[in-house]
């Protein structure tokens, strides 16, 4: 399809590869915590299901309270990365300066 070739928004717009770099070890850290997290949710599901039907105050149980502590978190997670990668590359000047 034409167009959707994933690169720079305007073709002068400097690629910065340091900061590409850094952006994505920034966000494989965010998911290793994040599946970390689910991780900890399957394996109650899976080795402690009893634990679910713990009622957590507000009279919710853990099983609800976990699910959308997952979607909530997923959700920071996602404004935090946002928020840290927002680093504005230096504009190269035409006259190579």
């Amino acid at each position: 399809m034409v167009g959707h070739d994933h690169g720079p928004a305007h073709a002068d717009e400097p690629e910065d590869m340091v900061a590409a770099g850094r952006n994505a070890r920034l966000g494989m850290k965010l998911f290793i915590v994040y599946l970390a997290v689910y991780v900890g949710y399957v394996a109650i599901v899976a080795f402690r299901p009893d634990l679910l039907r713990v009622l957590l105050p507000g009279g919710v149980n853990l099983a609800v309270a976990y699910g959308f502590g997952l979607i909530v978190l997923a959700l920071l997670m996602a404004l935090a990365y946002g928020w840290l990668c927002r680093v504005i590359a230096p504009v190269a000047r035409k006259d190579g300066k």
